[in-house]
């Protein structure tokens, strides 16, 4: 699989989320960045920002045995704030970093599925200078309350690409020394193509979940460690052309007038697309 992904240079962001149903006053806090994979010659985007391109050779590869370090932890922690209503996908032979997703079950209170990654926090990301206390993160990304995730279903990539990109998104820091953040763009190829053939979303946007308690967003794991959990939001081509061309805030305005959030509709309307809020 051939991954496009983008790293912007510092940026503090102050924009406040919302999602149906909910409202939430967390700023975005983070750096953006992009980096495409291919090509090694800078350039920068219609907003000033550089784009950074990672030739395939850079990618590092070390397989590992054994479960996480913190894998327990992230079980207690998960378990303390949606209780012991979870599966897990295991993995068998794992690359940099043992993975697993955590599979939380719908509730009343909350129908969908929510997937966590657990095992990207067991090295640390090649974090800016003044972002060490941001090294350690997983991921989050919910689903709807039917989505197929039997063995058998996981067979169709059309419902297994969720997965299989949380776990594509969780080892990229760690495969080519980078770093990944609220604000961050990851593109599925240059040029981006769908993720599977019931949709066409085809890159991933990194924000703060707000489908979780806020208590659950940190968790710290030793004097020196703490986990981020971090949501995967699908996005269209056009939505990360907007970013690229005028930033993350305008995307923002547009999803939290759509009440787009990390749950993810596979053919949900493009919001970049013309006439889409008339």
């Amino acid at each position: 699989m051939r991954l496009s992904f983008a790293c912007r240079a510092p940026l503090q962001l102050g924009h406040q989320a919302r999602a149906a149903g909910q409202h939430s006053s967390r700023p975005l806090g983070g750096m953006r960045k992009v980096c495409l994979m291919g090509i090694t010659e800078p350039e920068q985007s219609e907003s000033g920002a550089p784009v950074i391109r990672h030739s395939a050779s850079d990618a590092k590869s070390e397989l590992v045995g054994g479960a996480a370090q913190f894998t327990e932890l992230i079980e207690s922690h998960i378990d303390k704030h949606f209780g012991k209503r979870r599966t897990v996908f295991h993995e068998i032979v794992s690359d940099l970093v043992h993975l697993d997703v955590e599979v939380i079950e719908p509730t009343s209170d909350r129908p969908y599925v929510t997937l966590v990654t657990n095992g990207m926090s067991d090295r640390p990301m090649n974090a800016p200078q003044g972002s060490e206390e941001s090294r350690y993160a997983e991921l989050v990304l919910s689903l709807p309350s039917d989505w197929p995730l039997t063995q058998e279903a996981s067979a169709d990539e059309r419902n297994y690409w969720p997965i299989r990109w949380l776990k594509e998104l969780a080892r990229l820091p760690h495969k080519y020394s980078t770093w990944l953040w609220a604000s961050h763009t990851v593109p599925n190829g240059d040029p981006p193509q769908p993720y599977a053939d019931n949709t066409k979303l085809c890159c991933a946007l990194i924000l703060i979940p707000i489908l979780v308690p806020q208590s659950f967003l940190h968790l710290r794991a030793t004097p020196a460690v703490t986990i981020h959990f971090l949501s995967f939001v699908p996005i269209y081509k056009e939505e990360m052309d907007l970013k690229l061309a005028k930033g993350l805030d305008p995307l923002l305005s547009l999803f939290e007038k759509a009440r787009i959030s990390e749950l993810l509709t596979v053919n949900r309307p493009n919001t970049c697309k013309r006439g889409f809020f008339r």
